[in-house]
């Protein structure tokens, strides 16, 4: 299954669902997902808040969708949703070549477990701060970031998602 955040689409384009979550907090804001299968089907989901990200990861079976509003976990059979966090702190979500899925904050990163609620801290050598995710080097994932409080200090990182360790790039 492929995930990629669109338009709005026209109305009747697409086969449409609308996932929300009841929350008094949630912006007026929406983001629209098409999904993929793979022989061609196409259908388009509906999430409440501001686009951040998307990932899917075909070992699990699982696609995210990350929103200024919410966090949605989906299987990618059915689209159906198995868990939604609303006003997440997330910025932004990759998924590693053995199918996790790795989060961050502007402070920290994190390795999700068999649920959103099972989050795991990957420490770091030092503070982070504005955490931006970059890009791929086989199981390493490659990201820059600013020392908490000494922003004058910027690195670029690597994350082995293989022992789950964050060390400076040489």
């Amino acid at each position: 299954m492929r995930a990629e955040i669109i338009n709005q689409p026209y109305s009747g384009e697409f086969k449409e669902r609308i996932y929300d979550y009841e929350s008094q907090w949630n912006s007026q804001s929406w983001t629209w997902i098409k999904f993929t299968d793979d022989l061609g089907n196409e259908s388009v989901g509906q999430f409440r808040g501001i686009q951040k990200a998307v990932k899917a990861s075909s070992i699990a079976n699982e696609i995210i969708i990350l929103t200024s509003d919410c966090v949605f976990r989906l299987d990618s059979i059915e689209l159906n949703v198995i868990e939604a966090e609303s006003q997440p702190e997330y910025q932004d979500i990759e998924v590693s070549p053995n199918g996790d899925f790795i989060f961050h904050t502007f402070y920290e990163i994190g390795k999700m477990g068999k649920s959103l609620k099972e989050m795991r801290e990957i420490e770091s050598p030092f503070k982070m701060d504005d955490i931006r995710f970059e890009k791929w080097n086989g199981n390493k994932l490659e990201f820059t970031c600013e020392e908490f409080a000494n922003w004058s200090r910027n690195e670029i990182m690597e994350l082995d998602t293989i022992d789950w360790k964050i060390e400076i790039k040489k």
